[in-house]
């Protein structure tokens, strides 16, 4: 059992079989680098991730690594199409942390976004949960433009179409297939390539999840 152990350890931080594991999440939908302009988007939607409020760092660096990268993608987009408004979502299950939401609101508005832009959902705690507070405030049939983790993206998708909602995908964050295997790195297993595979397996769970949610 020992040896067994060791084995999937090997294997789950090995980039071969974490990048497999993963590459068919973060690649279900191509990456968007310009806004479609004939469709009749009414928002960009950037959804919640981590952060620390308490840290004494400005409010970019107290976010995590996703929901920074996931908000400097949703103002790229924005940018252009400015007239839209950008939605930021997201609340912690721990009432004693702030809802990341807020802090999305607060370091956007330092890169430019003005507040009357800004339209701040801080009570969803998870993916289903903001799909219905987006569908709520747009109504059912929106076309919105949906920005998360390539990895979180084909589980996100399928809550915000349940919700009613007529997302196109946004994928950043991406955590695959830009590692060379010509590289030494590349065969040593480490933790970033078992954090792959965590991830792997959280969205493979958490799209078994969404019927049941729905």
């Amino acid at each position: 059992m020992a040896g067994l152990g060791l084995a999937v350890l090997f294997l789950a931080s090995w980039a071969p079989v974490a990048e497999r594991l993963l590459t068919p999440f973060e690649t279900r939908y191509p990456a968007l680098l310009h806004v479609p302009q004939r469709m009749p988007f009414v928002a960009v939607v950037v959804l919640g991730g981590g952060w620390q409020p308490d840290a004494p760092v400005s409010s970019v660096s107290k976010l995590s690594e996703s929901s920074a990268i996931r908000l400097m993608e949703g103002i790229r987009l924005w940018r252009q199409v400015a007239e839209l408004p950008l939605i930021v979502s997201g609340a912690s299950r721990n009432a004693a942390i702030a809802p990341v939401a807020q802090g999305y609101a607060q370091a956007a508005q330092s890169l430019g976004v003005p507040e009357a832009q800004l339209q701040v959902l801080d009570w969803p705690t998870d993916t289903g949960q903001e799909a219905q507070a987006v569908s709520q405030l747009l109504g059912k049939g929106a076309s919105i433009i949906l920005v998360t983790s390539a990895s979180h993206m084909p589980r996100a998708m399928r809550h915000f179409q349940a919700a009613g909602l007529s997302p196109i995908a946004a994928p950043t964050h991406y955590l695959t297939q830009f590692n060379s295997p010509n590289s030494v790195r590349y065969w040593v297993p480490s933790a970033s390539h078992l954090h792959k595979t965590e991830r792997a397996v959280y969205e493979a769970l958490g799209n078994l999840m969404v019927n049941i949610e729905h």
